[in-house]
């Protein structure tokens, strides 16, 4: 099968993120291992954690500026981890940094991981957690005009199922989704899903992931859109859209496809591929590349959030 060249920055530092195949034997062992280096918060955030459903139990952690006052800009994040590993913890510098940078406030959620929950739980949870934000946009301080959804991988691809949800149900409206290299084809179809010499998140590990979040819906045609997006048959109405992938992403080709498509419903859409780039890219924040991939999602996420003022 074929291979994909990275980026020579990452290339040259590749072995410093050995993320071996993905599969029952070692799940515990990640769940247990941070995904990322400890990072020293900012005392200018105040981070709250609330319990909005106790049966499932569902948390979300609220981050504002301290200084703050009134009804801010609201962001709703999902973290990543393949829909297997990976806890609301990895939003915190993120949004250290982004509520500084654009005066919002951040909401992570804590969502039940597969394969102990598949498909819908995660997605209701996440659902529980927006639709709570919202409920309580007044004792948050935030506007309730002026919400936007993000997910980075799994997370992207639950953000990317949250809007549709949120289209159709019609209890929270969205102004933005943010989609990062998000994790939206179980059928991996497509060439770049094939390609060998993936680092950060191989084939296997895709493999393992959508068969632990799906279930028994696994390998059927009975897979509903919500659980995986790029299965939608109609994109219309949903809000405008940020889609960025690696070159060197096994999820490259599904994502440019799915911004494709939005864009062809109608959808505003802005789409960013960065040859060389590895899924992760942000882990080698030091490189060009990270640093290119970062940027252009705070520009864009600054430009939403300055439409919204209008």
């Amino acid at each position: 099968m074929a291979s994909v060249a990275l980026h020579p920055a990452i290339e040259a530092q590749r072995d410093l993120v050995p993320i071996p195949d993905i599969d029952e034997s070692i799940l515990a062992t990640l769940r247990s291992t941070p995904l990322a280096a400890p990072v020293e918060l900012s005392d200018k955030i105040e981070r709250t954690d609330h319990v909005v459903s106790e049966d499932p139990k569902v948390l979300v952690r609220v981050h504002r500026p301290k200084n703050a006052s009134g009804a801010l800009p609201c962001v709703y994040s999902i973290h990543g981890g393949g829909y297997i590993i990976g806890t609301y913890d990895m939003d915190d510098a993120k949004f250290d940094s982004w509520c500084q940078e654009f005066n919002i406030v951040g909401v992570s959620v804590e969502y039940r991981l597969s394969p102990e929950t598949p498909y819908p739980g995660p997605l209701e949870d996440c659902y529980t957690g927006l639709k709570w934000t919202y409920d309580h946009a007044d004792e948050l301080g935030v506007d309730k005009g002026k919400i936007g959804i993000t997910g980075v991988s799994a997370g992207g691809g639950l953000c990317a199922g949250l809007a549709l949800l949120a289209r159709d149900r019609a209890e929270v409206p969205l102004q933005f989704q943010l989609l990062d290299c998000p994790m939206l084809d179980d059928r991996m179809t497509t060439a770049s899903s094939q390609l060998e010499g993936l680092i950060v998140w191989s084939r296997a590990s895709n493999t393992f992931g959508w068969r632990s979040y799906l279930g028994p819906l696994g390998g059927t045609d009975d897979v509903p859109a919500y659980a995986a997006p790029a299965r939608a048959t109609d994109l219309a109405g949903l809000p405008e859209a940020y889609v960025c992938v690696g070159g060197a992403d096994g999820f490259r080709d599904e994502d440019i496809t799915y911004a494709m498509r939005l864009y062809g419903a109608g959808v505003p859409t802005e789409l960013h591929v960065y040859p060389g780039a590895p899924h992760g890219v942000a882990m080698w924040a030091d490189s060009d590349v990270a640093k290119r991939y970062n940027r252009d999602q705070r520009d864009w996420l600054r430009r939403q959030l300055a439409a919204l003022d209008v």
